[in-house]
């Protein structure tokens, strides 16, 4: 397939780069298709190609914390992840595409190879290039200095609110309002904040705008509240405010402090939108009217569901990278024979490739679980309001915001079958954290056999090199880590003690309300994203550059006493017990001690111990 003309020739107006020069680099590329909300790369993985889009957009974003933010966006005839051509550095941004995406891509090895023989032109692409991402950072910086400068303006003052506690001074430039700032005072915990959660900020404002159109559907809201509602929630679904949901994430009150501050937020920019002055809350009020119909206890634990379905969706898209990088190796390594082990002793031969391919078999696993877990997240409890039993709600209310919030999150969410039972039972959350466990505890045992496999090097096994990735020791010169696999270990160690928490904070329920769920969201949210953050590194750092010691694997399985078990099933298990127990002893291998003893001919032990017959049933002669 060659590239389209118009393509090649609208990304030379926007690079600079001569149309010939494009074209001879680009004759090196194809085409790769993403699908809708595919990641294309993520930032901190280092640029393994260049490309240019041929069809759809791309959004950037920076941020892989919890709070991702979108910077730009990159349509058809973009050149993209161009940095290539200046090295193997790591991406400063993530790119996504929403819709799908068609990019001719040329990887790093057709890039160094383009280097190499046609050196000329590699200097002249790499010269415009480096032109055009100073260009870039000239912009992103004017953008920041002009935005602190305008945010400098902002601080202008106070104003008073008040609430039942009384009246408190409050910074004119911040969104939230006299709830939120008590809960800051009142939970300076963790110092690890809401803004810190982009899902759970932008459910929060799914669930507002689907109570506003509820409400006012049923009569309950007026159209220039409701439109005000809305239009302040669709800003945070679209990265604005975020800084200002500022409580702790640790807090008591079973999430009001979380609810209120989304209140107080979504109600003050909609005042802004309606002409009024922050804090005039006569016109638009935090409870009276962003929480109509509503209570924190059917708020918080709906948004928290929603939060864990957007964050299940990264990371399962995380995890298919990793099943498909172990994929990949247990193609490469399908012809390394090496020597399997048990209870860290010599077993019987395998290949390398089989030892892979059974780790994806394992992530396959934890995404069927985590897909399977997801779907009882459907069920809400959103208008349940105090306990369940819809007080202060409009009639019809549950069912019409549950579909309200269907259209909006785009998560075919239902009504739960019992509101008072789905108030206070938080058992769903155990089960996501039972599921997450069950992810952390199948890629630590992946992670561990990597770093046993690739010990020594002189010293292990050695059977495969894990990429070097930084110097190992600050008195051992040489010495190199396995520092992926370790710290995707300790990320899964984090996530198994967060079971735990999760199982005692719904045990902790009593009655009619969970108190104890914002440190099931803390701990639920920061484990997925933590998992989501480690599979991308240990993909993009680790897997795809592991290579084979093939002559180390085989010189194992030659001299392993585990060949002695394909002759059981010819001269019987006592009988092949006593060979290996010679073998041991005397230091003989298994193939001389069976033709000295003349209990085979050289034929038939030559094809019951070639060890490419022992990696898979077959039938004994």
């Amino acid at each position: 397939m060659k590239i389209e003309h118009n393509i090649v020739c609208q990304a030379a107006r926007s690079t600079g780069i001569s149309k010939e020069d494009l074209a001879i680099i680009l004759a090196e590329g194809e085409e790769r298709i993403y699908q809708k909300n595919e990641w294309i790369f993520h930032e901190s993985s280092p640029r393994r190609w260049a490309g240019i889009i041929l069809e759809g957009e791309l959004e950037l974003m920076r941020g892989i914390h919890g709070q991702s933010r979108k910077v730009g966006t990159m349509v058809s005839g973009s050149l993209v992840s161009e940095g290539a051509f200046l090295g193997r550095e790591s991406h400063s941004n993530g790119a996504f595409t929403r819709t799908g995406a068609r990019i001719w891509q040329i990887d790093e090895d057709k890039i160094e190879s383009f280097k190499e023989n046609n050196p000329e032109s590699y200097y002249r692409i790499v010269a415009q290039v480096a032109v055009g991402i100073n260009r870039r950072m000239r912009m992103l910086a004017d953008s920041v200095h002009e935005r602190n400068h305008s945010e400098n303006l902002l601080i202008s003052g106070l104003r008073q609110e008040k609430d039942s506690l009384g009246t408190r001074d409050i910074y004119d430039h911040v969104y939230y309002g006299v709830q939120t700032q008590r809960a800051m005072e009142n939970f300076a915990i963790s110092g690890i904040h809401l803004n810190k959660f982009g899902h759970m900020i932008e459910a929060l404002a799914m669930v507002k705008k689907a109570a506003a159109l509820t409400n006012h559907e049923l009569g309950a809201l007026d159209d220039t509240r409701m439109n005000a509602i809305c239009q302040a929630c669709d800003e945070i679904l679209n990265g604005k405010l975020h800084e200002h949901f500022t409580v702790d994430m640790f807090q008591g009150g079973a999430g009001t402090s979380t609810n209120m501050n989304a209140n107080e937020v979504i109600a003050n920019r909609g005042l802004e939108i309606m002409g009024h002055n922050k804090g005039e809350y006569r016109h638009l009020h935090p409870n009276d009217h962003v929480n109509c119909s509503q209570s924190t206890n059917d708020v918080y634990p709906t948004a928290i569901k929603l939060a864990v379905l957007l964050s299940n969706c990264e990371l399962i898209r995380s995890l298919q990278v990793l099943r498909n990088a172990l994929v990949g190796k247990a193609e490469e390594f399908k012809d390394i024979l090496k020597m399997g082990r048990t209870e860290n002793q010599d077993a019987v031969p395998m290949t390398l490739g089989q030892e892979f391919s059974a780790y994806a078999v394992m992530i396959d696993s934890s995404i069927d679980v985590l897909e399977q877990t997801a779907e009882a997240f459907l069920d809400i409890n959103l208008g349940a309001t105090a306990i369940g039993t819809g007080i202060n709600s409009p009639l019809g209310y549950a069912d019409l915001v549950a579909k309200k919030l269907a259209g909006i999150s785009g998560f075919p969410v239902r009504k739960a079958k019992n509101l008072v039972e789905s108030t206070q039972n938080a058992g769903i959350f155990v089960r996501m954290s039972a599921s997450l466990k069950l992810v952390a505890v199948q890629i630590s045992k992946i992670c561990n056999d990597l770093r046993t496999l690739s010990s020594g090097p002189r010293c292990g096994l050695n059977e495969i090199n894990l990429p070097s990735m930084q110097p190992g020791s600050s008195i051992m010169p040489g010495k190199v880590n396995p520092v992926l696999p370790e710290v995707m270990n300790q990320i899964c160690y984090q996530v198994m003690g967060y079971d735990l928490v999760v199982s005692m904070a719904a045990e902790s329920s009593e009655l009619e309300l969970c108190m104890a769920e914002p440190v099931i969201a803390y701990d639920l949210l920061h484990g997925m994203m933590i998992l989501k953050n480690g599979c991308i590194s240990l993909v993009e750092r680790c897997i795809c550059d592991i290579e084979a010691n093939s002559d180390v694997c085989r010189s194992y399985v030659q001299s392993s006493i585990g060949l002695v078990t394909a002759l059981v099933p010819v001269i019987g298990y006592e009988q092949s017990a006593a060979i290996a127990k010679e073998a041991l002893g005397t230091g003989h291998s298994v193939y001389d001690i069976v033709l000295a003893k003349g209990i085979l001919t050289i034929e038939q032990l030559d094809d019951i111990l070639l060890p490419e017959n022992m990696t898979d049933p077959r039938k004994i002669q």
